[in-house]
């Protein structure tokens, strides 16, 4: 019967055209895919058990600007945010990155280190990249690491700048490939973000040729970490035909990336929508019908052709047009995995978390907690499982820290995004977002207990004329609690303007704030703590809370 069996599923396959090698790739995952370090086999990343992985991830920017780190520190706590991007269903985060980083005395800067982000305070940029990508890690997030920018100032057409030779380019990967040695958290770099004009794919020219210069960075990362994925993204133009910077990929077929370890090219490709630039298909008559034609010709071939895996490393919009939400779904359709598993699918990740992108706006709204459940809603199809945890250490901390954060937060970004240029798809913030406010700091006050299993406390932690930040602290008693509500009234005349980590609402002086999916369960004399914001027309004092569990 065994027999017969296989033998009509070897007659089932030749119909449908598909091998049983690739037949074999589409089988269900086991329990616990995504261990060890991956490879390439054909349009599929495997694992180190064989089983067929897929990123389904999100960009969280902000070591590429000039704060040096992720962007939202002052109003949050990293694990927080990373926890949160696992709730929602991401499994992988891309981490843009430029080579200030790496420069002696680079210090991040506007993190808030007051009840969050204290095993931070003091350490380098690259000493916190550590401590994302290992928490990532530990509970089954992956990271890809983005060479984004030669530095914060922008991007750059090609991979060196007058300033930023080839040389610290290539120096710095490697740098990265051995500080992650042994850390399977991180599967793979980025090698460099949307080249575009002049660069060309197979032209020969070595000084901007940007398949010859990915073979030379690949080879150099993988010569010192030979078991990471090298990702590749494309150009802006193949003989004459121009795309998105970095979605162009037509040239990959004819001249692949060719490595000295084999198994290791994923190709990437970036997509936008007209809230970053308008492109001829989006005026087609027959848009959006026409696009799963385009994306076929400028880098879908490549995974329908089984040449190689393809990772959309970014697409985003503001969806504020028509246009903009029928090509999401679009995309979102021509994605759409074509094994129950998944694993046989493209991959992705989707620009952006933050919500200070200028041009697409993020899944999280300008607070820094509230999901866009809009936008998040279109990506829960093409969603994937997340990894089991790595449990791993790896990532060094060697040499001194680089000093302090020059300074702390308001809560509120005041830098500004100054969104991209017509025909590119950056998508970054450039400018910095300092998060400091001048002020006093005052106290803490202890909200009642009695028999509510929970204690609050407050703190201003900054104050000027005309308004205030604050941190309130939750605690849960002798027993474990599963949420929380915090209760105070204001003086007259101050109002709540934006708050994180809670729901807070006012009506009149009275406030309350109850918990997130994410941060309500407290184990016993275990603390969290949301942030807020508000108006006031002289000091504020710290008000009297209660705290009720539930």
């Amino acid at each position: 019967m065994a027999a017969a069996l296989a033998a009509a599923l070897f007659a089932l396959l030749s119909l449908t055209g598909q091998s049983p090698a690739r037949a074999a790739v589409a089988a269900p995952a086991a329990a616990g895919a995504g261990t060890g370090y991956w490879h390439t086999s054909g349009r599929d990343i495997l694992d180190s058990s064989n089983q067929p992985v897929r990123i389904a991830g999100i960009n969280w920017f902000g070591f590429e600007t000039s704060n040096e780190v992720v962007h939202g520190l002052w109003s949050r706590d990293y694990k927080s945010m990373i926890d949160q991007m696992k709730s929602l269903g991401y499994n992988t985060i891309r981490l843009p990155y430029s080579d200030d980083i790496f420069k002696p005395g680079a210090t991040a800067n506007s993190i808030n280190f007051y009840n969050m982000n204290t095993d931070l305070q003091g350490l380098s940029p690259l000493q916190i990249m550590d401590k994302i990508v290992n928490y990532a890690g530990s509970i089954g997030l992956r990271v890809i690491l983005d060479r984004h920018r030669p530095d914060s100032s922008g991007q750059s057409a090609l991979w060196y700048t007058s300033s930023v030779p080839e040389s610290t380019w290539l120096t710095n990967l490697k740098a990265l490939a051995t500080r992650y040695q042994g850390n399977t958290a991180v599967v793979g770099i980025d090698l460099h973000n949307e080249p575009h004009d002049p660069a060309c794919w197979g032209c020969g020219d070595t000084t901007i040729d940007w398949r010859l210069a990915a073979e030379r960075a690949g080879n150099a990362v993988l010569g010192v970490n030979p078991n990471l994925l090298i990702f590749v993204e494309g150009i802006q133009t193949f003989n004459g035909t121009s795309g998105w910077w970095g979605g162009n990929l037509m040239g990959a077929g004819q001249y692949p990336v060719q490595l000295n370890v084999a198994n290791r090219v994923v190709y990437s490709a970036h997509d936008y929508a007209t809230s970053v630039a308008q492109q001829t298909w989006f005026t087609d008559p027959s848009f959006p019908s026409n696009m799963p034609g385009i994306w076929d010709k400028y880098w879908g071939y490549l995974f329908k052709q089984n040449i190689a895996p393809v990772w959309v490393g970014e697409f985003g919009t503001t969806l504020q047009s028509t246009t903009d939400q029928q090509w999401l779904k679009a995309l979102v359709d021509y994605m759409l995995p074509t094994s129950a598993n998944g694993g046989d699918s493209f991959s992705w990740t989707f620009w952006s978390w933050n919500p200070d992108s200028g041009d697409t706006g993020g899944i999280l709204k300008d607070d820094w907690q509230t999901v866009d459940t809009v936008k998040d809603g279109y990506l829960t199809s093409i969603k994937a499982p997340t990894f089991g945890g790595t449990g791993s250490t790896g990532g060094t901390s060697s040499g001194t820290s680089s000093g302090t954060s020059s300074g702390t937060s308001s809560g509120t970004s005041s830098g500004t995004s100054s969104g991209t240029s017509s025909g590119t798809s950056s998508g970054t913030s450039s400018g910095t977002t300092t998060g400091t406010t001048s002020g006093t700091t005052s106290g803490s006050t202890t909200g009642g207990t009695g028999s509510n299993g929970c204690t609050a406390t407050w703190h201003t932690d900054n104050s000027w004329s005309g308004g205030f930040t604050a941190t309130i602290t939750v605690t849960a008693g002798s027993t474990a609690i599963n949420g929380w509500n915090i209760a105070f009234t204001l003086p007259s005349g101050v109002q709540e303007t934006s708050g994180w980590n809670a729901t807070i609402t006012q009506t009149g002086t009275s406030v309350t704030a109850k918990n997130l999916s994410y941060n309500g369960a407290l184990a016993p004399a275990g603390s969290t703590s949301f942030g807020l914001q508000g108006t006031a027309s002289g000091t504020i004092s710290a008000p009297a809370l209660t705290c009720t569990a539930s």
